[in-house]
Parts: structure tokens; sequence; C-alpha cells
């Protein structure tokens, strides 16, 4: 590792062990445990940062980051914003795309579905764990103004304000109150009218979250439904691509080092700022599996990500343990299903997609090779196409539609 590397190390550990210590002898006990899990999970990342710092150093890193920073144009589309409000008052932020009329649209909608025009239904986008409504930018971009699309941000995430119940009465998160706040977005932003419903990871939990508590919206209001890197359950067997003694260690001490570190975020979140570089490794080997990315879509992800306060990261995390919707998914078993996912995606294996597509045998199950688990960032067109042909299978567009050439994040390319 280079000497920038350890330095980075160093500063990581500093942040972490300063957070257990303030919360208290008992997570010092575990202490030992923990510098191990979390070495083992830096080492994960750490052979391809020293590579790249032994060529580049620190400063040129971060000017490259301020360059793509400025350069902005992932997650830059904007809809009508709207706002919904939670059973419990939490504020959930929305936007509306509508459907356009505007004749210079034409060409585009002609290349995605044809030439007739696509019928009254609202496509509903839910983004998963620590990211926000804008890691569908490529997919908003190819339906824009074509189909009636919400994008929403989770509580806690993006625009969408604290959860009041997290905050104000200590509760925990759970993926039955995220199927509630789904049900809240749908009421104030699509209150009538057929639904095609998209999820991304937990984005996908929370919309089997929403058909356990609301069968019946699903049975008379869903026509669609798009399941991307997402999980039914089973979760806490997840090793990460971890060693077993690595991921054994990680799996008996994270949620406790993460809610300490929670407890002390403003003391973290300098942390994370001086480690940037080492997490930006990190976060590409959990988000892509394509070595050759397109620089300014790794570091998209890496602002969403960044963006998720330390103490919300700890907030959610044990909510995925308990999570439990496999019975649940049989509410889609009449509708058409999309079940889409990247081979080498480590967060949540594509064996959990191949699980959920035995359940529903009628689904469709995509597999992408070289697919991380932000696929629809790191081959939006095959997500794309394979949306689009959802929408053509609910009769939401006409036969024979499909995407070509719209999104390519090969390293030439340029934003949607």
């Amino acid at each position: 590792m280079s000497e920038s590397s350890a330095e980075a190390a160093v500063e990581a550990a500093t942040a972490a062990t300063s957070a257990l210590s303030a919360a208290g002898p008992a997570n010092w006990r575990r202490a030992g445990v923990a510098g191990a899990a979390i070495g083992v999970v830096a080492a994960g990342a750490a052979a391809g940062v020293a590579i790249e710092r032994l060529t580049v150093g620190r400063g040129m890193r971060r000017k490259a980051r301020l360059a793509l920073d400025s350069a902005g144009p992932y997650g830059a589309l904007r809809g009508t914003p709207g706002k919904a409000a939670a059973d419990d008052g939490t504020e959930l932020y929305y936007e509306v795309d509508e459907v356009e009329t505007d004749t210079a649209l034409a060409p585009r909608r002609r290349r995605l579905f044809g030439r007739k025009a696509p019928a009254p239904v609202t496509v509903v986008f839910s983004h998963g764990y620590c990211l926000s409504q804008d890691s569908w930018h490529f997919q908003r971009a190819a339906l824009r103004g074509v189909v009636r699309t919400v994008h929403w941000d989770q509580r806690s995430h993006g625009r969408s304000g604290r959860g009041v119940a997290q905050v104000r009465d200590d509760q925990p998160v759970t993926i039955d109150q995220l199927g509630r706040d789904l049900k809240a977005v749908i009421d104030a932003a699509a209150p009538e009218g057929p639904l095609v419903l998209v999820g991304h990871s937990m984005g996908g939990m929370t919309m089997m979250a929403l058909a356990d508590q609301y069968p019946g919206l699903i049975r008379d209001r869903v026509v669609g439904v798009a399941l991307v890197g997402t999980s039914s359950g089973r979760l806490g067997e997840v090793n990460f691509g971890l060693p077993v003694a690595g991921v054994n260690a990680v799996r008996r001490i994270l949620p406790g080092v993460l809610k300490a570190l929670g407890q002390r975020a403003e003391l973290v979140e300098r942390g994370r700022r001086a480690t940037a570089d080492l997490f930006a490794g990190i976060i590409k080997r959990y988000s892509f599996a394509s070595r050759d990315i397109d620089p300014a879509v790794a570091r998209f992800a890496e602002r969403l990500i960044e963006a998720t306060p330390i103490d919300v990261v700890a907030e959610f995390y044990p909510a995925f343990t308990d999570h439990d919707k496999t019975e649940a998914l049989a509410y889609f078993a009449d509708l058409p299903v999309l079940v889409l996912a990247g081979v080498k995606d480590l967060v949540t294996p594509s064996e959990h997609s191949e699980s959920i597509a035995d359940l529903l045998p009628d689904a469709e199950l995509v597999l992408v090779p070289d697919a991380g688990h932000l696929v629809m960032l790191e081959h939006p067109e095959v997500v794309t196409d394979r949306l689009a042909d959802l929408l053509t299978r609910v009769g939401a567009v006409p036969a024979g539609a499909t995407v070509g050439g719209y999104g390519s994040t090969s390293s030439t390319a340029q934003p949607g």
C-alpha cells in the first residue's frame, strides 16, 4: 500500500476508534474484532487503490474530483416537485415527469416505442440504500417526456426529510415502514390510473413491503413490476466477497460499530472527508464490476453515497437483516415482472434475483455479465431496454419497441 493509502487508513481508523471510545467500554471489548473486520473490508479495495496511488497523487485526485463534480452532468435532471406525508409525519420528496406533446420529442418517442402514443401509465421508481432518485439518471433520461414517471427519495435520503419516527421517537427503520412511505407517495403523485413499479435493491424491498401491506393496490392498479438487484430475504447470509473469517467478524460487530459511529456523526463525517480516496476505492468495488466504467459515473456514485449521513447509514442497516418478504412475492405472480441483476453484484448477489424468479416462473430473468450492484448506472442501456420491453408487455407502448444507444457508460460516453 502506498504512503498516502496508509495515511488514509490511519485517519479512518482514528475516526472509528474515537467513535467507539465515546460509545463506551462495551464497544472497546469488541474493538480488536472491529479492527480486523474493518481491515478485511478495506483490504478488498486496497490493492486497486494502492496501484492507483502509485501513479496519481492525492492532490491530483482531488483536482480530478473537483473537475468531475463541476461538470456535474449526472443527476441533474429535475421534474415537477411534490411532497407527500408519511404516516409518522416524515416529509417525502418526489418529482414527476409528465408526458410531453412537443413535436421535438417525436423522433425519440418513435425510437423508443414506435409510432403509437403510450397509454396513460405512471412508472414509479424507488431507489436503493444510500442512494437517491438520481440513481435512475439514465432511465429517466430515456423515458423523459415519453411516459409519465415518478421519482422519489426514501426517508432520510436525498431531498426527503429525516425520519420523524427515528429522530423523535427513536424507532428503528423497518422495510414495512418504507412500504407505507411508498403508498403515501403513490397517493400523492399518482392517485389514479395504472402503475408500473420499478425498484433497485432497497427500493425493490420497499415494493415487496407495499404488496404485503396493500395487496388490493397491487391487484387493482399495478400492471407491471421491475425488481433490479434486490432480494426477498436472507441478506444476513451475504458474504460481500469477503473470506469466511472476515465476513463472520463483520456480521458480528458491524451493527454495533455503525451505531457507535452514528452517535458521533460529526466526527465521523470529518473522517469520511479526510479518507475520501480510500473509500472511493471501496465504493467502486462494491458498486461496479466493469474495469472501464466512465470515471464521471463512478464519481457520481461516490457523490450519491457520500451524501448519505453516517447516522442514516447506521439507522437503516439492521432493517436488511430482518427483511423477509418472500411470501409477498405471490402478489406479483399474475403480473408481467422483470427481474434483473448484475452477475458480479457483491451487495445483493444475483442468486437472490434467481430465487425471486424461481418463485415467479412467468417473470423475465435478466442476468447482466460484468455488472455489479449499480447495474442501472454501469449498464444503463441494458436496464433501459428491458424496462422499455416491460412497458411493451404491459400494453403501455406498442409492440416491437426497442431502445438502442441510450446511456452507454464507456470512457468515451456522453451523459444522456
